[in-house]
């Protein structure tokens, strides 16, 4: 063993949490509410909601701005409380001339004429990163679960990491970029999987390899923080949880507590069986790989394969017998409900669908953004309080 190497290296102490808590981000669009095209409102959004305040934040381009949640202790909290910060945006978009759509990707807006916040860790990255990062006008929801150590939080990453495709396909909100149909349910993920450190997670043995792992890209200067490892799903050692990061940006508030809650019960069902002793399943990182992208391409209508033998089934049948298998862990997080509404997009219609609906009928972009800021102002509004 090469001792000074092994000195060399830094723990990273995993802050584990004793309930699978939950904490939510969403990143949303500010775009003009006559045009509807993107607007760069985020600096005097953020001038009057004030730079430091808790739960609205700033992101990479001046036309995004991301909405956070405490640490929560159910679904229906996380809800409340991205409602309550979302109508304190609200309450001040009349007057800058500003409104809000949230989806994956605007159907029109260039990523040229974006401009950086003036941050210097966004202009750090981009300065380092360049194109790709330049292009990275996206918008993801990101969903922490709290989970009580490092070992298990590889473990259940691992595991969790089968179901990718389920969560994507359900969000899928960006079928639009670029003023066209791309014919992927989300864009978004392909345009992501173009920075360095973004994609499916690798699969590690253990909490200490996941040490090493982020040890070794620092020393090598692949990364300066863990904050730069975009994986699909990460454990974030200083929350304490597993961070899942592959959906779009959902377009109601409805898609989003569904979202929220198939990821937490998920979480917890895998972290039950990590607590038992019971095996988890794992299916082939080749198979990883081939649904995603069966999942970004087609959505819920992919066809996902199911185990390393390669049987398959439609998402649409597996989404509904995966809701009943999680219906009794959902009724102990106090998420049935708001489990339930997988059901909901499964009958209306992923945001990916709606889009092409509403352009189909209409032939014109802007009215698809235009209905994107209707139905998600209207699920703020119906969202109790």
């Amino acid at each position: 063993m090469d001792v000074s190497s092994a000195n060399a290296l830094a723990p990273i102490p995993f802050q584990g949490s004793p309930e699978p808590t939950l904490g939510v981000e969403v990143e949303l669009q500010i775009v003009d509410p006559s045009t509807f095209n993107l607007k760069q409102g985020s600096v005097a959004l953020l001038d009057r909601v004030g730079r430091d305040h808790p739960k609205i934040k700033q992101e990479l381009t001046q036309s995004t701005v991301e909405v956070i949640t405490g640490i929560c202790t159910d679904v229906g909290h996380c809800v409340r409380d991205l409602s309550e910060s979302v109508r304190e945006l609200y309450a001040h978009s009349a007057e800058l001339g500003l409104a809000f759509s949230s989806a994956g990707t605007h159907p029109f807006g260039q990523w040229r004429d974006q401009k950086i916040f003036p941050n210097d860790r966004y202009q750090g990255l981009v300065d380092r990163i360049q194109w790709p990062a330049r292009r990275l006008l996206i918008y993801g929801l990101h969903v922490h679960v709290g989970v009580s150590s490092g070992e298990k939080a590889i473990a259940v990453s691992n595991a969790l990491s089968s179901y990718l495709p389920h969560l994507l396909a359900l969000s899928a909100s960006s079928p639009f970029t670029d003023f066209e149909d791309t014919g992927l349910a989300s864009a978004r993920s392909k345009i992501f999987e173009g920075m360095p450190t973004a994609g499916l997670p690798y699969r590690l043995a253990n909490y200490g390899e996941f040490q090493s792992f982020m040890n070794t890209l620092v020393r090598a200067g692949a990364i300066q923080t863990i904050r730069e490892i975009w994986w699909d799903i990460r454990p974030h050692p200083n929350f304490g949880t597993l961070e899942v990061r592959i959906c779009d940006s959902p377009s109601t508030m409805e898609e989003l507590a569904a979202l929220v809650a198939l990821t937490q019960c998920l979480v917890v069902a895998l972290g039950e069986r990590y607590d038992t002793g019971a095996p988890l399943r794992l299916l082939d990182p080749w198979i990883l790989r081939e649904n995603k992208w069966r999942a970004c391409r087609h959505g819920l209508d992919a066809d996902v394969i199911r185990d390393n033998e390669g049987d398959h089934a439609p998402l649409r049948e597996q989404l509904p017998d995966l809701v009943a298998k999680l219906e009794p862990v959902a009724d102990r997080l106090g998420c049935l409900a708001e489990l339930r509404g997988v059901h909901r997009v499964l009958e209306s219609g992923a945001s990916y669908e709606r889009q092409r609906r509403t352009y189909a009928a209409t032939q014109r972009l802007p009215d698809v953004v235009a209905s994107l800021a209707d139905e998600f102002r209207e699920s703020v509004e119906a969202a109790p309080a």
